[in-house]
């Protein structure tokens, strides 16, 4: 696919360090709830430098959303997108992406691991079909949870946090485990859906086959 330029229609930080961008939308451009796209600024010396970003809008929407986690440590395409304002370009490319919902299950995502979540529980609550899915969501601080009011709005009692770098009422503490997992896993779950940075994926395989989850049943995708 060619790069298709589109232009920023507003952009804002979500939390202290995640943009939601909203873009125009090139006429007849599909893809999936789940799916990502390569993304360039169009800008000099930025065009050639592509990263992957997840679509977080709806297919049907007039519009297109990315919700990213920025790193401005360094001379980073995310960095230089804070800099950005409404009418500037970016350059979409092609379209890819692991994760697609196949059924009801349990979703568990590590800090920007959620951005393929998004559009599917967006997508469910339009069919009315979010009950039977869980999410938990792994976190440093509550600072970090992104979208934490749409995720209770949507899941209620189903959206499960569990933060590794600050104690709080409500809130799990630490890291994932299998008794975690086991506490919040049970038959009717058919699918398990993850989504987020390798370590994490590595060690939840581990801790999956460990309690019996079928490896066929494992939808993923590393960030």
């Amino acid at each position: 696919m060619k790069e298709l330029p589109v232009k920023i229609k507003s952009i804002k930080l979500i939390t202290h360090d995640v943009l939601q961008i909203i873009t125009t939308k090139p006429h007849r451009y599909n893809f999936m709830p789940g799916q990502a796209t390569e993304i360039s600024i169009n800008l000099e010396d930025w065009r050639e430098e592509l990263r992957p970003f997840t679509f977080t809008s709806l297919p049907g929407d007039e519009y297109l959303e990315f919700v990213i986690k920025t790193y401005v440590e360094h001379s980073s395409v995310t960095a230089k997108l804070l800099t950005l304002k409404k009418g500037d370009e970016l350059l979409l490319h092609e379209v890819f992406g692991a994760i697609e919902y196949k059924g009801k299950g349990v979703f568990i995502a590590g800090g920007a691991g959620i951005t393929p979540f998004i559009p599917i529980f967006r997508f469910l609550q339009t069919r009315n079909d979010l009950a039977g899915n869980k999410l938990i969501f792994a976190n440093k601080t509550r600072a970090d949870i992104i979208l934490r009011d749409e995720f209770e709005r949507l899941l209620g009692n189903n959206f499960i946090n569990i933060l590794s770098e600050e104690k709080a009422d409500g809130y799990a503490y630490g890291k994932i485990t299998e008794d975690f997992l086991k506490a919040h896993l049970n038959s009717s779950f058919k699918n398990v859906y993850l989504c987020g940075p390798p370590p994490m994926l590595d060690e939840l395989e581990i801790q999956l086959a460990n309690l019996g989850i079928d490896r066929n049943s494992i939808i993923q995708e590393e960030v």
